[in-house]
């Protein structure tokens, strides 16, 4: 009895990878709009990798972050708001996801999903501004104001919290993405079968908030559930 039992969760695991693969195989009629209003909103965008044969569509052999990367090393110059280069992207490959460049017309705050719904409501509860919210999995994406462009780069002000593609698992609460980092835009997909998407009402309809006062709400939520740092120091506000 078992052993069916170990068979049958076997066959519906299967089965599950199989539909996920076959939707990752099937374009998503909203990615062209989605991508192209990101663009228009200012934000720089560029081609990504997306889910293919139970992991990712680049030809790195055993790729670490699947569907999660773009898909040119020079996707920080490739990044773009031009409608004919974003056009070519779309025609080119209709599968592919989109990442925005974070840094120079907007930086994102990520945190746990638990952290983000908390502050969600705190923020609304408060009146507070509150931008472009997209969700990603178990985490959720708050696009802000960026501070990663100054006229003068001598008011550039690094950050503890500052996250880049290959130093993201050291923030497992609060990550920025400001300078050289960059976040999967909607409706891209996962290998898992899930999609990033826009929370209802938090589209890139909203203004983009100030992100300090974001981040203060976001440090405390995360705090409740135990995610380090407790407290965002007052230095790193400056």
């Amino acid at each position: 009895m078992a052993g069916k039992s170990r068979l049958s969760e076997w066959v519906r695991r299967r089965t599950e990878g199989t539909t996920s693969a076959a939707r990752a195989a099937e374009p998503d009629l909203r990615r062209d709009p989605l991508v192209r209003a990101a663009a228009i909103a200012g934000f720089p965008v560029a081609p990504a990798a997306h889910p293919a044969n139970f992991g990712c569509s680049c030809e790195r052999i055993g790729c670490p972050i699947p569907a999660v990367h773009p898909v040119s090393l020079a996707w920080q110059t490739q990044a773009s708001t031009d409608p004919d280069k974003i056009d070519h992207w779309l025609r080119t490959d209709p599968l592919a996801n989109f990442v925005t460049a974070t840094g120079i017309a907007h930086d994102v705050l990520d945190v746990p999903a638990e952290a983000g719904r908390l502050a969600i409501e705190r923020l609304i509860a408060d009146g507070a501004t509150l931008g472009p919210v997209a969700a990603r999995a178990d985490r959720l994406l708050f696009f802000t104001e960026t501070r990663g462009n100054p006229a003068d780069e001598d008011e550039w002000w690094p950050c503890e919290l500052d996250s880049h593609p290959e130093t993201a698992e050291e923030h497992p609460g609060i990550r920025w993405h400001s300078r050289g980092s960059y976040v999967l835009l909607p409706p891209s997909r996962l290998p898992s079968g899930h999609t990033v998407e826009w929370l209802p009402q938090h589209d890139l309809d909203l203004p983009l908030p100030d992100p300090l006062p974001v981040l203060d709400v976001l440090s405390d939520a995360c705090a409740q559930f135990a995610y380090e740092p407790e407290r965002v120091p007052a230095t790193w506000l400056r």
